[in-house]
């Protein structure tokens, strides 16, 4: 009785072999490698240099792959989940990108607001012609004369033309 079973599974695994041989193709590539799969080469490599192909009964019993050889394996319906993740990964972390992009120009503009006004503040109070002081390098504090209070003139017109629009 193990020998028939024997003999069984040696049919079997000769049988393997011969369908699993029928379905092989080989080609040679740009290089000169001689390559060899289940599937049928691309579109780019000429007719002459394919060295084998499967025999037509195995073609005729599976026209999937003759049909079209650059269809997405078997495997594919399984990774359009993780493709769909990936693509919703990727949309969200865009958007997050768009979103620091836009805080920071909005907190770059409310700064250059900020800027612009206190600008034109030092500007009208240096114009309405009220004493002035500031603390110099001592830390004494000194009024400004003509000459400072023109320079701070100068100095506040050049912050209000580089922070106001």
């Amino acid at each position: 009785m193990t020998l028939s079973r024997l003999c069984l599974l040696g049919l079997l695994a000769l049988a393997t072999t011969a369908a699993s041989a029928q379905s092989i193709w080989k080609w040679r590539d740009r290089d000169g490698h001689v390559m060899v799969s289940d599937r049928p080469p691309g579109a780019e490599v000429p007719d002459k240099d394919i060295l084998q192909r499967p025999s037509a009964a195995h073609m005729a019993a599976a026209p999937s792959d003759a049909a079209s050889p650059s269809a997405p394996p078997a495997s594919a319906g399984i990774d359009k989940d993780l493709e769909a993740r990936k693509n919703k990964l990727a949309q969200a972390q865009a958007a997050d990108k768009d979103a620091k992009i836009k805080a920071t120009k909005e907190r770059v503009s409310a700064e250059k607001a900020q800027n612009c006004q206190r600008a034109r503040n030092q500007l009208q109070m240096l114009q309405s012609g009220a004493r002035m002081a500031r603390a110099n390098d001592k830390g004494e504090r000194e009024f400004l004369d003509d000459k400072a209070r023109a320079e701070e003139i100068t100095r506040a017109q050049q912050q209000i033309s580089n922070s106001c629009d």
